[in-house]
Parts: C-alpha cells; sequence; structure tokens
C-alpha cells in the first residue's frame, strides 16, 4: 500500500501512542494512522477513505487537526 510504514518505523511510534484503554475498545492503531496518512496525503476529503482503513469517522478528528494547524491558531 502506498502510504505504509515501515516494522522499524512502527516500532518506533508505537510506544509514543497512548494506551490507556478508556471507553470504547481501541481498534488497530496501526490501520488508524494509515488511515491518517492516506488523508493527509491524499488531500482527499475524509469520506472518501477507502474500506481498509476503517469506518472515515475514526480518522476524522486527526485529518481536521491537521487543516487547523495548516490554517493558523483561531484568534
Amino acid at each position: 500500500m502506498r502510504y505504509e510504514l515501515t516494522d522499524d518505523e512502527w516500532t518506533a511510534i508505537k510506544p509514543m501512542l497512548p494506551n490507556k484503554p478508556r471507553g470504547v475498545p481501541r481498534v488497530n492503531d496501526r490501520r488508524v494512522l494509515y488511515g491518517i496518512f492516506w488523508v493527509l496525503r491524499s488531500g482527499a476529503p475524509c469520506r472518501d477513505l477507502p474500506q481498509e482503513f476503517g469506518p472515515y469517522t475514526t480518522c476524522y478528528i486527526a485529518s481536521f487537526a491537521g487543516d487547523e494547524r495548516a490554517s493558523g491558531p483561531r484568534s
């Protein structure tokens, strides 16, 4: 797949992810990151996220934060 992390990259990133279970059980973190990368790198709307990344609502917040950073801080 185009935006996949190598095993070495994933090994470096995994310890930085939150690991405290709260509320709804977590989904596959690696799949969610791939979805976030797909949205950010492709420039496509979240609703166009391919099914293999799960529901687009899972990646929506992260891609929205990326858009907000790009437009600068709110006044």
